[in-house]
């Protein structure tokens, strides 16, 4: 093999073997753990976002893009599978189909169930939502 052959294989292998870095890096769906499930706008426009099919599974952040702390669970009810509505007034996760209540750590308040809703850590990342998966 000629030593101009031999450098181009090189040089090839080494461009095709950080290919897969790059292609990693320019991913806008995962940063880390974090996954994307929404905007910052859907977010704002009512404190909430659903998100049904998120990389996480069933998701509700509660909001804007100007709070510190974002909340975030998974709005199933632990008794009887219902998805819970954030409920701003009272700071709580309720259960429409048997009055289950949640606090904002997804605590359960008042029964009839006794499993705490599965939370999430989420932020704000440039202008999506992002919860640690």
């Amino acid at each position: 093999m000629k030593r101009r052959d031999f450098i181009n294989w090189v040089g090839l292998g080494s461009i095709a073997s950080s290919l897969p870095i790059a292609i990693a890096a320019c991913s806008s769906q995962t940063s880390g753990d974090w996954q994307t499930v929404g905007t910052a706008a859907e977010l704002d426009k009512t404190g909430q976002l659903l998100a049904e099919t998120s990389p996480v599974g069933k998701l509700l952040v509660v909001g804007t893009s100007q709070t510190a702390n974002l909340i975030a669970v998974d709005p199933t009810c632990t008794h009887k599978g219902c998805t819970v509505a954030w409920k701003a007034e009272t700071k709580k996760f309720a259960c429409p189909c048997h009055f289950a209540e949640y606090g904002v750590d997804g605590s359960v308040q008042k029964g009839p169930t006794t499993k705490p809703l599965k939370t999430y850590a989420a932020k704000i990342e440039g202008d999506s939502v992002v919860v640690k998966s």
